[in-house]
């Protein structure tokens, strides 16, 4: 393993090269800065339940804000890593609100794919992680085959297929991306564009959603917020990645606006698609993980539709990981 490969993947000490990663830092640690007086401020006059809610919001944010940017800034290797447990996590939520946990078979064959995904990624060996999604859709119809119960097999093999493709595939391009010598700004853009989205669309939606968008999903949710977001998001998306892929061919105007409209959109509709899951269950939230926000799911499920869209869009005009070694450990 040469040096550059070995200060991308443990290189704590070149966390702060790129300007826009101090940058982003930077604003994270000021907006935890100045939360309590925000909370302190906008919260006397509301109830007791809501100052305490919003305070374990606030607390839980300073646990999730640390999680997300130690492995980061630590290297390339504790981020992949950080992905995979990620994805772990969040499908033993979704294997417990759906009840495939009680299919053992089903969701050691999903694990052990996330597992192989994540081996994959901190190979940079491209060309498996894309043939895991195919082979292990086939292992998971043919473990639904071993209890010998063919009612409800296209249930249970159905879930197990979604579940891989959100949490093992869909999720896993965040640690494609970590391949990338330049990943962390990258990462860091996807997870604040995509939080602020939220945080956009739920203003919007309180100063001018008058129009409901789906009802029956998501009761909340307004067109004025929805197209609020998209307003606000794009801009916000297109100068800061202008600053990481400057003079590239992604660095046009055009291209830039797509990647903040693609962040914005599909952002809200993986929000719409766990709410879609939860109303299915009639469930409020998918766990009780996180104090003031449910579970892991309720937190990220944006972020699980935006990673492979941002990945493949990005990936089309410059290439993730171009020049770094490949097959880093089987390769040997």
């Amino acid at each position: 393993m040469n040096n550059t490969m070995w200060q991308r993947l443990f290189g704590f000490r070149h966390a702060f090269d790129d300007r826009v990663t101090i940058v982003l830092t930077v604003t994270a640690v000021v907006l935890l800065s100045v939360t309590p007086l925000l909370i302190f401020i906008t919260a006397r006059k509301t109830t007791a339940e809501k100052r305490r809610e919003l305070w374990d919001r606030y607390r839980s944010w300073i646990w999730l804000s640390l999680c997300i940017l130690i492995p980061i800034l630590a290297g390339a290797f504790w981020t992949i890593l950080a992905v995979a447990t990620l994805s772990l996590l969040s499908y033993r939520e979704y294997a417990r609100i759906t009840g495939l946990f009680r299919e053992r078979t089903i969701s050691f064959i999903v694990v052990i794919g996330i597992l192989m995904i994540t081996f994959a990624e901190l190979d940079n060996w491209y060309r498996l992680f894309v043939a895991l999604f195919p082979l292990t859709v086939a292992l998971v119809a043919i473990g639904g085959l071993i209890p010998d119960q063919p009612k409800g097999y296209i249930q249970r093999v159905g879930l197990g297929v979604l579940g891989f493709a959100l949490f093992g595939s869909a999720l896993g391009n965040l640690g494609n991306i970590a391949n990338d010598w330049n990943y962390r700004p990258i990462l860091l853009l996807i997870i604040f564009a995509v939080e602020l989205n939220d945080i956009f669309a739920y203003i919007c939606g309180h100063l001018f959603g008058h129009r409901k968008f789906v009802p029956n999903t998501s009761p909340n949710k307004t067109v004025g917020g929805a197209l609020g977001a998209i307003i606000l998001t794009t801009p916000l998306v297109a100068v800061i990645a202008h600053f990481i892929w400057s003079d590239s061919a992604l660095d046009n105007p055009i291209c830039l606006a797509g990647l903040g409209i693609i962040v914005s959109i599909v952002g809200q509709f993986g929000d719409l698609m766990l709410s879609a899951i939860k109303r299915d269950l009639g469930l409020k939230d998918t766990a009780k993980l996180i104090p003031g926000h449910g579970g892991l799911l309720d937190r990220f499920d944006s972020l699980i539709l935006v990673a492979p869209a941002v990945f493949h869009y990005v990936n089309y005009f410059v290439e993730f990981g171009a020049g770094q070694p490949q097959r880093i450990f089987s390769g040997l």
